[in-house]
């Protein structure tokens, strides 16, 4: 509305400045078209005989123009002819002063007429303005050279009524002001209607917005019948709710899941403690009871250590060093901590194909050591658990970097085919496919999550697969593929398992 404002302000000055030259150009010319008939007249005369008549000439030239005022005058002041409008016109040496375009005696022969001199539009073109009986007269004063052997010259002033222009100039503005009111009343209320009408669809999703609370995340804005601009807001909105929905179903599961999870070793810890102390012992029971605290503590902190890791690996704080990494020298290592738990089960470890990445080894090494864990577990007795390190499958998608290299560690063992509903689930955290092992205390279910997070801290990912017995768990690395050609399987040598060992 304001804007408009301004246009129309601008565009009513624009008009009414443009009307008012026009009508100065039309006084200029008609005082121009009567200076070109009174240089006629005026070289008419011939002798001093022909003054007297000078009268009646120029009366003769007002006939039907009863707008204009006309005077003439010689040098000396005498008036010669002077209509009634005429007599309060400036003398002539004020008009002398005033006009810069009055002209040379010797500038024009008798008979001539005088030249243009005036540029349309311009005020100054007619310099001449009196008032008169309440009328205003402007015009032009110039001297005209006569005919007469002398030559003589007279000051001729010729000045226009403006009464008629200023009578169209306040109608023009009056009906100018009454239109600008209503245009400017007319574009407010129909902006205030356009902004209300184009602003409804916000205002609906406003509405079914308020609606959806932490209880109802399911619920969805509607985005059909909206403007386009609306309707990609809609949708961004509904993604935004299923990312919420999805955060609040996790975090529901996992206070769930904690929940219990810390529910079983607490319970031991409270049972033994009052077992312990409902009666008195020896020093050597309450050590066995003192230890058996100790494992279960040992299991918390764990517990503990591995949600913290997982928090700030979702949120982005673990922040993967980038170091050149041999795969081959890391699996090595990690097997040696598992070769006496694998040959309780007589199990073969063996290691084939070699890479170098870049990665945190530390990190690459707890991934790795939680799924030869999970492996030797579940591995059939006899059998063997091998670590592979080989190029990933072309199309691999990887999580931050797409298209790129990738190397696939991976760790396969027969046993069991996995479900697919279990291999869709296995990543979970406290997920244990196997219910006859819920409670098991090796683990917290925590493992293969563990190794998810540090896939995606590299910019990689973590998947799975089971057919036929044999059951792969991998993960892929982005990096510049540097396998070593020729690589033979093999064996890595057993240098007993370490307490320390980061298998979860």
């Amino acid at each position: 509305m304001a804007a408009s404002t301004v246009v129309l302000l601008a565009l009513g000055q624009l008009i009414g400045a443009s009307v008012e030259r026009h009508f100065i150009d039309l006084d200029h010319d008609l005082a121009e078209g009567k200076f070109t008939t009174s240089a006629s007249l005026l070289a008419s005369l011939q002798a001093p005989a022909d003054l007297d008549r000078l009268d009646a000439l120029f009366g003769s030239m007002l006939v039907g123009h009863d707008s204009l005022a006309l005077k003439v005058e010689d040098r000396d002041g005498r008036i010669w002819f002077s209509s009634d409008a005429a007599r309060a016109a400036p003398p002539a040496t004020e008009a002398a002063g005033a006009s810069s375009a009055a002209a040379a005696p010797h500038a024009h022969g008798a008979g001539e007429p005088h030249s243009r001199s005036h540029s349309h539009g311009d005020a100054s073109a007619l310099p001449v303005q009196w008032t008169h009986g309440g009328r205003t007269f402007r015009g032009l004063s110039r001297e005209l050279v006569s005919g007469l052997p002398d030559q003589r010259a007279f000051r001729v002033t010729i000045g226009v009524d403006t009464e008629h222009h200023d009578h169209y100039m306040q109608s023009f503005r009056h009906t100018l002001w009454t239109f600008l009111a209503i245009a400017v009343l007319a574009t407010g209320l129909l902006g205030w209607v356009a902004a209300r009408s184009g602003l409804a669809p916000l205002r609906r999703l406003g509405r079914e917005a308020e609606a959806v609370d932490a209880s109802r995340l399911d619920r969805r804005l509607t985005s059909r019948d909206l403007p386009v601009e609306v309707a990609e807001l809609a949708r961004t909105l509904n993604d935004m709710l299923a990312r919420l929905e999805d955060s609040f179903r996790r975090l529901n599961e996992l206070s769930s899941d904690l929940a219990h999870e810390l529910r079983t070793p607490l319970s031991n810890l409270m049972t033994q403690t009052q077992v312990g102390l409902s009666r008195a012992r020896s020093g050597d029971d309450y050590r066995e009871v003192l230890a058996r605290n100790a494992e279960e503590l040992e299991r918390l902190a764990r517990m503990i250590s591995d949600m913290l890791f997982l928090a700030k690996s979702e949120h982005g704080l673990a922040q993967p060093a980038r170091d050149a990494v041999d795969l081959q020298a890391l699996a090595r290592q990690v097997l040696s901590f598992y070769d006496a738990l694998a040959a309780e089960g007589g199990l073969a470890l063996e290691v084939q194909g070699a890479a170098v990445v870049d990665g945190d080894r530390s990190l690459l090494v707890r991934a790795l050591a939680n799924l030869v864990s999970n492996a030797i577990r579940h591995a059939m007795p006899g059998s063997s658990v091998q670590v592979g390190i080989q190029a990933a499958p072309a199309g691999t998608a990887l999580m931050t970097v797409p298209m790129a290299a990738a190397v696939r560690l991976s760790v396969c063992n027969r046993g069991d085919t996995v479900p697919p509903e279990v291999l869709a689930r296995m990543f979970d955290r406290f997920f244990r496919g196997d219910s006859s092992r819920r409670h098991d205390t090796d683990g917290a279910g925590l493992g293969l999550a563990i190794v998810r997070s540090i896939a995606a801290a590299h910019g990689g990912s973590a998947g799975a697969s089971s057919a036929g017995g044999l059951t792969c768990v991998y993960i892929d690395l982005p990096d510049e593929l540097r396998t070593s050609p020729g690589a033979n399987p093999s064996t890595a040598p057993i240098a007993g398992r370490s307490a320390s060992s980061p298998a979860d």
